[in-house]
């Protein structure tokens, strides 16, 4: 197993235990207690983790996950870059999934055409309420306030009665392994709208590639197009190109 997979997993185990000892870790991945160490570093060094008595632990959880205000503030220009991008691959009369990303907010603000969006985010809806000539349709369910998206369990039947055109998704973190987010409600939305996308586009700016998050959402073989601001590291293009995958920057 690479390092990045055990740093991913390592990370989902803290999301539930809150604190991880090297022996755990040893036991867990069958590594030496070198390997393990190495871990620790890394994910303290990338801010995921603190060092703790015997291991690692969380730090506070506001220092560690940007509420959505902090993360709409967050590369403001590239996100706005990308989404006027991405209008682009708008077309009249067709059915689009806006994601719950604040880069699909941006996307949301500057649509102009007549379109039916399907949304499970509170501000995309918002947004498209003001615009006459967008038909839009709320997932419903309970809202995570801070996330800011609505989920119910029975929305993934509603999701699989509905055939997108274009999804257009964010992305919390892009790894080797696909694309990954801090919700595990919210990741299992997207799978399901992959499924019923007759095309995936991934918005996200370059500060993603090789982050760390908790639940994957995305596998590469599902994505069509990724629309960033900058050429994403070698070995992304590599992964992209033998997927057939279009890279978009801006």
């Amino acid at each position: 197993m690479y390092q990045e997979e055990r740093l991913l997993k390592i990370l989902e185990y803290l999301n539930k235990n809150n604190s991880m000892s090297v022996h755990t870790i040893c036991e867990m991945f069958e590594v030496s207690r070198d390997t393990a160490r190495r871990d620790i570093v890394q994910l303290i060094k990338q801010g995921a983790a603190v060092r703790s008595r015997g291991g690692i632990s969380l730090p506070v959880l506001k220092n560690t996950i940007k509420n959505y205000r902090e993360r709409l503030e967050a590369y403001s220009d590239e996100k706005r870059n990308i989404a006027k991008r991405a209008l682009e691959f708008v077309s009249e009369g067709e059915h689009y999934f806006f994601d719950v990303s604040t880069t699909v907010s941006f996307l949301s603000q500057y649509v102009d055409k007549n379109i039916t969006v399907f949304t499970h985010s509170l501000d995309n809806i918002e947004i498209l309420s003001e615009k006459k000539d967008v038909c839009v349709y709320s997932m419903g369910g309970c809202l995570n306030k801070e996330n800011r998206f609505f989920y119910n369990p029975d929305c993934m039947t509603y999701i699989n009665g509905v055939k997108f055109d274009v999804a257009f998704l964010g992305a919390a973190s892009i790894t080797k392994d696909g694309i990954f987010y801090a919700d595990e409600e919210d990741a299992y939305i997207k799978k399901e709208v992959c499924k019923n996308s007759s095309k995936v586009i991934v918005l996200a700016d370059y500060e993603k590639f090789d982050k760390l998050s908790y639940f994957k959402g995305i596998d590469w073989e599902q994505i069509d197009m990724l629309v960033t601001d900058g050429m994403p590291p070698d070995e992304f293009v590599r992964i992209m190109e033998a997927q057939d995958i279009k890279i978009v920057t801006v």
